[in-house]
């Protein structure tokens, strides 16, 4: 379908711009990989509560995208800063976790919370409130809950990685 060709289309253009502001292809994955988390999350509570897929749920999910991957960025960028200044990659990544995770639990819990009246809401034309508000309130729920301690997991496992091929590639070139 187009409409989900359109959201792979979007995943790969942050992706893109990603590996343009890290100038590396490997730091990207660790944020692009949270937006499944919420994904997850979104599609869960819609069929819970019996809601469909329509437009509603196509705008939940962007906003989801943008806010799972903002979320990961946070985390992302603390730890590259603390490897900048010395820091090991398991301290980097464990400082920017502890540090940033109660900002990024407040405002999701924010966002959240200022969200729960369109998936409570009882006005006329509520289902189209009920779509949007149920997608980012468990995407959000999801992301926050789950989220949180993968993306640094994903960020060390894939530097750790990137160390392993980098010390791989040049040994073999002395050889």
């Amino acid at each position: 379908e187009k409409g989900n060709l359109s959201f792979v289309f979007a995943i790969v253009f942050i992706f893109l711009i990603l590996v343009a502001l890290y100038e590396s292809w490997m730091i990207p994955w660790a944020i692009v990989l949270a937006v499944p988390f919420a994904l997850l999350g979104a599609e869960l509570g819609v069929w819970l509560r019996g809601l469909q897929n329509d437009i509603y749920f196509q705008i939940g999910i962007v906003t989801l995208v943008g806010l799972s991957a903002k979320n990961a960025i946070l985390m992302v960028e603390f730890a590259l800063q603390k490897i900048e200044e010395g820091h090991s990659l398991l301290q980097a990544t464990s400082e920017g976790a502890k540090i940033r995770f109660r900002p990024i639990v407040m405002t999701s819990f924010a966002f959240i919370a200022g969200t729960i009246p369109l998936v409570i809401c009882s006005v006329a034309g509520a289902n189209s409130r009920h779509v949007i508000g149920t997608t980012v309130v468990s995407g959000m729920v999801t992301l926050t809950l789950i989220g949180v301690f993968f993306t640094p997991l994903f960020f060390y496992l894939l530097m750790r990685t990137k160390e392993r091929v980098s010390q791989w590639w040049q040994q073999r070139k002395e050889a």
